[in-house]
């Protein structure tokens, strides 16, 4: 998309704009309500033809950026992007995530958000706010976003969709997703009876030549039918039997043929699909085995056992000589010897003395004797298995043998590797399921690697068609399953690569075989059963049961903790669980390379419809930030260790906290949140006689909403009652965010003390990492204070009122005292000025004068009153009367009849006992005659507020 040239247009009925996602423009502040604008556009989009919405734009096509919008949710991106979907899972519904997608774009050096919109296969209602839950329908007409009444709704829908009255009512479609669902991976991939009906047992894997040729073990290994059933022809295995048949037909060929794969590779496999082959094609077979030998046993008279009945001529120690071997052979062509785990023999034969030398000796002897005298042979051949490293060797002595061996059979053998890299996926699926519906694997492939696509999720460097490929031969496995198993745990010196993917993977078919998932990733082994979690822990230790209970599966585990800090349309995913299980599965390499995984890759095996890779994003951050403690990160690699990383620290630390230092360290943040400018504000007063008895206006900050307490202050001044009771406001801490505050007051003063920690040994980027921490939890400090201390309590005739000053903006900068005067202004109990025609009416509207002192304490002593924030007020609302000739001021003669000295001029009110404020009428009088008005009663006691 150009994005600027789209900007560049004017609003359209497929083209929208907002300023903002929650940032007031105009007012400059937070504002939730807009968030609703956007769900609308939204909403209306997809109930009509789709269309682009782009935030950070104003109607007029001006770029004004997200900058204050990012403001409000630490300036996070993926914390923007998951606002987004919790509003749309929470109002519009999860299943219509699909069709909305959206991204970041930087247009002049600022950051905007397009929302890129599909139209809905259905009506689409948004649900209204908290307090009503109303659903409405929206739809887009021309540059307006509107609204539908129900009739009209109906109407349009009929319309648009199509839709046929029936039964009385509106069928409705169901979306492409509801109408063709991605089925569960077991109805796909079919897996084999044993695994379905829970009858698995692990011993299936273990192929063992021996017990096949005499005709026991499972009956997959046993039945040809069913073995090749369950077997993939892997290329190396077709042309190992293309070799060996043309052999033993005497066609030529490679007479000595050595099997060599990492432990666990397919080696007896491929001998047993040899020896169910030459049953087919009618030949002699030798079968030895060095596993379940005795050391007295020898090759040679296993051999001539095998083909004649007898070890006669064969039955002693010292090995025959080629000739001998080539006559016993050559008697019975076309033969074929399979010899397995030969060297897993020699330790043992080297226990038996013969004479000078030891059967193993000998049989060292008889081995290269017997790949000579197989060479000089047309319908021989003779098939061995050596590993390929020194993974499966014994000791020194075993090495020793194994070497000696691989140089005996080194002139004439030919290596085979059975199984390709590329080729484990198809061996996998073979082995594990008994049918495909490729058609439907298809579909949930392509719908993958799709919304993958759409979230830049794909590996680095690889096409959709090369991932998508790789899928097809996985499935129902992700890729990344089979590599990981392969290569990573299969590179530990016990993990049989084949052997061992085999066994895990059926305990992780067997769990889910009743699930919903259309496929199966690392983020789908169920770590809490103990066979797959045990199948993996012989591998890296029993440590890690520790690790695992603590951060995974363990009931207090911070895996699970997370899934109840992430949005409500997401806690029942269990994405906590699954990212964890996703970062252990990445976390282990038997040899070298890179242990850990990345953002991306963890992201990928989380990728799940509806659920944006965002969401993902969040949940990592929790686990690494605060709540896994074995969890590491390094160069964007997330990995478990046995070694708890500063989580676990900063858990220890936590818990070390007294009372003590709480209280300090909260007085300090209230004292560094409170200036006393625009009233005088006191923290956690102790005794009312510390809280002066005067007109002016205070706020006293309580630990606690004790309006008992409150009332002590309000009446009493030390031993005597409080004259001005009206002047005294109290913040008190809401119950509910005491708990929330103070454990992130704990992991601040516990950050604070890891970065001064003396004793521990941290390294340059986990003390960064600290240091990071502790500023952004001192920042969220500053702002948790005003959400604690919240409660405002204002006197009154009955005693106490309470208004919750509610969640200040974050970001906001306003100290605690600016707060509530903000809040006693708005309730009208703060006056920073008076008018003066309002005090001419209220107070000597049938009066000749009253006493300006009278008038200035008499908000102060009257719970409930309003109170003017201080004596600056009446005196420039009297002088500001005066100079208007509204009133006049003066004083009281010897006869305590008003004088007036002051009218339609300057004046200086004192406010003091004795000055009176006088009627206009009677100012205006006494100027023009020069002489004093007639006497009359005395009048000034005042008990009205002062008026607004």
């Amino acid at each position: 998309m150009d994005i600027k040239r789209w900007i560049g247009q004017e609003e359209s009925s497929q083209l929208e704009f907002k300023a903002s996602l929650q940032w007031d423009v105009r007012q400059g502040k937070k504002n939730e309500e807009l968030r609703y604008a956007v769900l609308k556009s939204i909403a209306a989009f997809l109930n009509t033809d789709g269309g682009t919405l782009v935030i950070g734009v104003d109607d007029d096509g001006n770029v004004l950026g997200l900058e204050n919008d990012l403001a409000l949710v630490s300036n996070s991106r993926d914390k923007f992007e998951q606002l987004l979907a919790n509003l749309i899972a929470e109002h519009l519904g999860n299943q219509y995530a699909p069709l909305i997608r959206g991204h970041f774009e930087e247009v002049d050096g600022k950051l905007i958000y397009v929302y890129d919109i599909r139209p809905a296969p259905e009506p689409v209602y948004l649900k209204g706010r908290k307090r009503d839950r109303k659903k409405q329908f929206y739809i887009r007409v021309q540059t307006t976003t509107r609204d539908l009444d129900p009739q009209e709704t109906v109407d349009y829908i009929r319309n648009h969709w199509r839709f046929a009255d029936k039964d009385r009512g509106v069928h409705v479609p169901q979306p492409a997703e509801a109408r063709h669902p991605m089925k569960p991976f077991h109805t796909i991939a079919i897996p084999h009876d044993d695994i379905l009906q829970g009858r698995l047992t692990l011993d299936v894997f273990a192929a063992d030549l021996w017990e096949v040729f005499h005709g026991r073990g499972p009956e997959e290994y046993r039945d040809p039918d069913l073995f090749f059933q369950k077997t993939y022809l892997t290329k190396g295995l077709r042309n190992l039997f293309a070799v060996v048949e043309k052999r033993l037909q005497g066609q030529g060929g490679d007479p000595v043929i050595q099997i060599q794969t990492p432990f666990g590779g397919g080696k007896t496999h491929s001998l047993i699909a040899l020896y169910h082959k030459a049953h087919q094609w009618n030949v002699r077979m030798v079968v030895i085995s060095g596993s379940p030998l005795k050391p007295e046993d020898t090759l040679w008279g296993l051999m001539a056992e095998q083909l004649t009945g007898s070890r006669q001529g064969f039955d002693q120690l010292t090995a025959p000589g080629r000739d001998a071997i080539r006559r016993l052979l050559a008697a019975h062509q076309p033969v074929l010897i399979l010899m397995d785990e030969v060297s897993e023999y020699m330790p043992k034969a080297a226990g038996v003395a013969v004479g000078q030398s030891t059967l193993a000796a000998q049989t060292l002897a008889f081995m290269q004797e017997l790949t000579e005298a197989v060479g000089t042979l047309e319908c021989a051949a003779l098939v061995v298995t050596l590993p390929s490293s020194t993974l499966e060797h014994y000791d020194e002595q075993a090495e020793r043998f194994y070497e000696q061996l691989k140089k005996i059979s080194g002139r004439v053998q030919k290596i085979f590797a059975p199984v390709q890299d590329d080729e484990v996926g198809a061996i996998i699926r073979r082995r594990l399921f008994s049918s495909v519906d490729e058609q439907a694997a298809t579909q949930v492939i392509n719908a993958f690697v799709a919304q993958a696509e759409q979230e830049s999720l794909l590996p680095r460097g690889e096409e959709s068609a090369a991932y998508r490929a790789r899928f097809r031969q996985t499935y129902p496995f992700l890729p990344e399953v089979v590599d990981v198993l392969y290569h990573r745990w299969g590179s530990f010196p016990n993990f049989q690569r084949t052997r061992g993917t085999l066994r895990l993977l059926a305990l992780v078919i067997s769990d889910l075989k009743t699930s919903n998932r259309p496929y199966i990733s690392l983020a789908d082994f169920n770590l809490a059963v103990s066979e797959i979690r045990q199948e993996l822990i012989e591998h890296i230790g029993n440590e890690y049961n520790s690790v695992l209970a603590a951060d995974i599966v363990g009931e207090q585990a911070g895996a699970h903790k997370v899934n109840q800090e992430i949005g409500k349309a997401f806690q029942g995913l269990r994405l906590g669980e699954r990212i964890a299980t996703t970062l252990f599965m990445y976390s282990h390499l038997g040899g070298g390379g890179e242990a850990g995984a990345t953002l991306t890759e963890v992201k990928r095996q989380n990728l799940m419809a509806g659920v944006p890779s965002s969401v993902v994003a969040e949940v990592l951050q929790k686990l690494s930030n605060r709540l896994l403690f074995y969890l590491h990160e390094h160069s964007g690699r997330y990995y478990f260790s046995t070694t708890a990383n500063l989580n676990r620290a900063l858990t220890v630390r936590m818990d070390n906290v007294t009372g003590d230092e709480l209280i300090e360290a909260e007085l300090k943040i209230l004292r560094q949140r409170v200036r006393s400018r625009m009233m005088k504000t006191f923290i956690w007063p102790e005794r009312p006689a510390d809280i002066p008895d005067d007109p002016h206006p205070k706020l006293l900050i309580l630990p606690e909403a004790d309006t008992g307490r409150m009332k002590r202050f309000v009446e009493e001044k030390g031993q005597t009652p409080r004259v001005h009771r009206n002047t005294l406001f109290f913040l008190a801490p809401l119950a509910s965010e005491r708990s929330p505050f103070e454990n992130l007051l704990r992991r601040y003063l516990a950050l604070s003390a890891l970065m001064n920690a003396k004793t521990l040994s941290l390294t340059s980027e986990q003390r960064q990492k600290l240091r990071n921490q502790e500023k952004q939890t001192a920042k969220d400090l500053q702002e948790q204070i005003g959400n604690l201390y919240r409660l405002l309590y204002l006197p009154d005739q009955q005693g106490m009122t309470q208004i919750d000053l509610g969640i200040p903006t974050y970001g906001g900068d306003q100290y605690l005292e600016e707060r509530v005067y903000e809040r006693l202004r708005a309730e009208g109990r703060l006056l920073e000025k008076l008018a003066p025609l309002v005090v001419k009416q209220r107070y000597l509207s049938g009066h000749d004068y009253v006493e300006t002192r009278q008038l200035a304490e008499s908000g102060s002593r009257t719970p409930g009153e309003s109170l003017v924030i201080g004596r600056h007020v009446w005196e420039n609302c009297i002088a500001e009367g005066v100079r208007q000739g509204l009133f006049g001021l003066g004083e009281l003669d010897e006869n305590g009849q008003p004088k007036c000295l002051y009218f339609k001029e300057e004046a200086t009110p004192s406010l003091q006992s004795g000055e009176v404020l006088i009627r206009a009428d009677i100012c205006a009088t006494q100027k023009a005659s020069g002489s004093y008005s007639a006497p009359i009663a005395p009048s000034g006691n005042i008990s009205e507020s002062p008026p607004g």
